[in-house]
């Protein structure tokens, strides 16, 4: 039997604690026969809520806070809730207990300090604002999920699937989450990066924002880094820099990523061949954007044709 606390913050995404007793409910029924069961219980932390101890828990989970803006979230932090919520956090895991978090509550476990020197991962357009609060973390951004246990943590709100069917494939077996998946109509999801916008992360620094217009209005060109650095009115090692620390890529994968977006609209939007398509997104070669297409999306470029 496997302890396992759920810690729901005031305010908290409904939908993330929800997803959270679904999949764990599910485990039990069908793991039953294999005594996979969990045994559940909640604290809720809020004004006038204080949890309790976590005391012979084997992991905590907590799904995601419910910020939706890096100004609210990093307020949130701040509250009395949440500072009970991370120091539970940090004593059930001296404890022995693993701990669990999606979205948003990925900063609560960086609070801990737990997160420093291991790999993790967070909602990608909060990215930038984790990276720069917590630079001694690994953030792999692009993850849907990162299980460098005995801790785990889940991109985006429902990214929360992805990580309950990775614990309970750690805690009840392949087997047993695999029928989740099948019982649940989960499909696996290895990645944010097909849902991550550039334009968004980008806009939060006026000189990225600069390079990502200049680099979609000249989409055709045969670019050089340097001309994407020009853009930006920074040297390219500071472009490159600072291009990492907003948005999690390099300069080679940023103009990669708005070039594939830019294929991926056109694609869906007219009956212009491969061919065409690549010369107007600055690729000689339909082999190339094929073979990134299909890199990037786990797709060919017919799948995104409209009907198609």
């Amino acid at each position: 039997m496997t302890k396992i606390a759920v810690i729901e913050i005031d305010g908290c995404l409904a939908s993330s604690a929800a997803i959270t007793y679904d999949v764990l409910a599910t485990a039990n029924r069908l793991g039953a026969k294999k005594r996979a069961r969990f045994e559940v219980t909640t604290l809720r932390y809020g004004p006038r809520r204080r949890g309790t101890h976590l005391r012979g828990i084997d992991l905590v989970i907590v799904p995601g806070l419910g910020s939706a803006s890096a100004e609210a979230l990093e307020r949130k932090l701040t509250t009395p809730a949440c500072q009970r919520a991370r120091d539970a956090l940090a004593a059930a895991f001296e404890a022995g207990a693993a701990l669990a978090a999606s979205c948003a509550s990925s900063f609560l476990l960086a609070e801990t300090g737990l997160l420093d020197g291991k790999r993790a991962t967070t909602t990608w357009w909060f990215a930038p604002l984790f990276r720069q609060r917590y630079p001694t973390v690994e953030l792999i951004s692009e993850r849907m999920v990162v299980a460098d246990w005995p801790i785990a943590t889940a991109g985006a709100a429902m990214a929360q699937m992805d990580l309950m069917l990775t614990v309970v494939a750690r805690f009840a077996g392949p087997d047993v989450a695999k029928g989740c998946a099948n019982y649940l109509l989960l499909d696996e999801r290895r990645s944010q990066a097909p849902f991550m916008a550039i334009n968004y992360l980008a806009s939060q620094d006026p000189g990225i924002a600069n390079a990502e217009r200049w680099l979609r209005n000249n989409i055709s060109r045969d670019i050089t880094i340097k001309d994407v650095a020009d853009a930006a009115a920074l040297a390219p090692r500071t472009f490159a820099r600072r291009l990492e620390s907003i948005c999690g890529v390099s300069p080679i994968q940023f103009v990669q990523q708005i070039r594939i977006e830019k294929a991926r609209y056109l694609l869906e939007t007219t009956r212009f061949s491969v061919e065409q398509i690549a010369r107007e997104v600055g690729y000689a070669e339909a082999s190339t954007l094929r073979r990134l297409i299909r890199r990037d999306t786990k797709h060919s470029p017919r799948h995104f044709r409209s009907g198609g």
